[in-house]
C-alpha cells in the first residue's frame, strides 16, 4: 500500500497555490467586454437572463432575438481569443528549451 508523503494541503494553501495574476487578467478581459456595452445594455442583458434563469428558452421570440443581438455585441470570440492569449503568454516562457537559440 502506498502512503501520502505530504498532509493534504489546508484551505489557506490551496488559497496560496491560485495563480492571482491570471485570475486578475481575466477579470480585466471580461470587464472590458462587458463595458463595451452601454449602461441602459447592461441593465436589459442582466434583466433578460435573470428572467430566463438561465434557459433562454424560457423568454418569447423577441426577448430571445434581443438577448442574442446583446450577447452577439458582448463578442464572445474576442473573450476568447483575448484569453488563449493570455494562455499563450503565460506558457510561452516556461515552454522554452534552454539553449534552443539559433
Amino acid at each position: 500500500m502506498s502512503r501520502r508523503s505530504t498532509a493534504p494541503k489546508s484551505k489557506l494553501e490551496r488559497l496560496q497555490d491560485v495563480p492571482w495574476v491570471l485570475v486578475a487578467q481575466v477579470g480585466v478581459v471580461l470587464g472590458q467586454h462587458w463595458l463595451s456595452l452601454s449602461a441602459k445594455e447592461r441593465a436589459r442583458l442582466t434583466s433578460l437572463v435573470r428572467d430566463s434563469r438561465g434557459q433562454p428558452s424560457s423568454l418569447g421570440t423577441k426577448q430571445r432575438l434581443e438577448l442574442r443581438r446583446l450577447v452577439n455585441k458582448l463578442d464572445l470570440g474576442g473573450i476568447a481569443r483575448d484569453l488563449l492569449a493570455l494562455q499563450r503568454r503565460g506558457r510561452g516562457r516556461r515552454g522554452r528549451r534552454r539553449g534552443a537559440r539559433a
